[in-house]
């Protein structure tokens, strides 16, 4: 019997992922990404692999923001003011999602994800992607007074009641600077996470890249796949290469033939999978980094809740740099990166880091994460035979991409969905 032959579109921590896992079942893949390996939302995130935060975006504490806050650049949730008949339908949803009742909800679709995240990165490292993911010890999530921390430990306690296992203590702020001297004394409080990591992103995605080649797979980039043709004998690829010649500039390649496909290219999902019944809209929800240097690099994560700012430490061959993300930018996803933006996270994140001069950045980027109106992911079968999705995940791409990959995998090898991916089928 020949070889299964799947394409997988995108090459970002959810395509290869997906491609990898599709490997262990040995399955061919080739990945096609319109630019170059984690060039989308899974380069310049801040690489928390954190199952005590993972949860649907749409949260009650959203409908806090009002209309001004919101349509104002410096503001942690930013939607710029223009007449976009779609993405006004995805707020409209996104705010009928952000109660309790469907928070709790999606919160219950998550736990059993959470629980079995980290597991997933494990069996990657422990095989040939050879990048560490490293213990957030500590992981504090800081506040300026002890009043401002009760929202996040309120949200702990609904993680930890939807039957998810949360381990966290409270420090004053003089333990928290004594757990990380980079903190100022305008920390006033903190949560202290238990049982978290984190990785660094650029370095993870290409050895994953590295580990999916060796395995015989092929990656192509620079190749803009716009359409999937179903036909009876198969499924082809409309790819546009996006360094062609001049003679060929424009001209559509139809590829080789594949048994399936998975379409797995973050906030561009929506147009591909519309045709195969996928009604869900994927919106960017753009975030924006950069790195620095510091006198004292925090020793874990940091996350700023208040501000929505999270600072990583990113070890290299050339030494250790901070990197700072945050900001929920509702936007085209290739829209140019807004200067306005970033100076907005260094004016909220500097008076509460010392020893950390944000003024002298590098690697300034902005990436689309995509998002879902009731903040849960799209995995699994669509309505055309062979041809699936993954995607959607919004702040936790990176988080659940390895088990998102792993278990769509499995449905694609055996043809029976993993009970864990009931509440994100495609078609709900």
């Amino acid at each position: 019997m020949p070889q299964q032959h799947v394409a997988v579109i995108g090459a970002g921590m959810v395509g290869l992922s997906t491609a990898w896992f599709l490997q262990e079942h040995g399955i061919r893949v080739t990945v096609y990404d319109r630019d170059h390996v984690a060039a989308g939302s899974s380069w310049g995130n801040a690489g928390w692999l954190t199952p005590a935060l993972t949860a649907p975006l749409p949260e009650p504490s959203v409908l806090k923001y009002g209309i001004k806050a919101v349509l104002s650049p410096s503001s942690p949730v930013y939607v710029p003011l223009r007449a976009d008949p779609k993405l006004l339908r995805f707020l409209a949803g996104f705010t009928r999602h952000s109660t309790a009742r469907r928070w709790q909800a999606g919160m219950r679709a998550y736990a059993p994800m959470n629980k079995l995240a980290l597991d997933a990165f494990e069996q990657l490292t422990d095989a040939d992607v050879a990048a560490p993911t490293q213990a957030a010890d500590p992981f504090l999530a800081c506040f300026r007074n002890p009043d401002e921390h009760a929202t996040l430990v309120d949200e702990l306690e609904h993680i930890r009641s939807a039957g998810q296992d949360v381990k966290y203590d409270i420090l004053t702020g003089h333990e928290a600077r004594a757990a990380e001297p980079a903190l100022s004394a305008q920390v006033g409080s903190a949560v202290r996470l238990h049982g978290q990591r984190y990785l660094n992103p650029p370095a993870f995605m290409a050895a994953l890249a590295a580990a999916v080649r060796a395995r015989g797979g092929e990656i192509i980039e620079n190749t803009a796949v716009t359409d999937i043709l179903h036909r009876g004998d198969g499924i082809r690829l409309v790819t546009h290469p996006q360094h062609s010649t001049p003679a060929t500039m424009g001209q559509a390649v139809i590829s080789d033939r594949f048994d399936t496909a998975v379409i797995a290219n973050g906030a561009w999902l929506s147009p591909m999978a519309r045709k195969f019944g996928v009604r869900h809209p994927v919106q960017a929800g753009r975030g924006y980094s950069f790195s620095v240097a510091a006198d004292r690099v925090p020793a874990g994560p940091v996350y700023f809740p208040t501000q929505r700012v999270a600072c990583t430490p990113l070890h290299t061959p050339q030494g250790t740099r901070l990197r700072v993300a945050g900001m929920m930018e509702f936007r085209a996803p290739d829209a140019a990166l807004d200067h306005r933006r970033i100076k907005a996270i260094v004016n909220a994140t500097q008076p509460l880091l010392d020893g950390v001069n944000l003024h002298d950045r590098a690697d300034e980027w902005v990436g689309s994460r995509p998002c879902t109106a009731d903040g849960l992911p799209l995995i699994g079968a669509t309505t055309a035979p062979g041809v699936f999705v993954a995607g959607g995940h919004g702040m936790w791409g990176i988080a659940l991409g390895p088990l998102s990959g792993k278990l769509l995998a499995r449905r694609i090898a055996t043809g029976v969905t993993p009970p864990e991916l009931a509440a994100f089928d495609p078609l709900r």
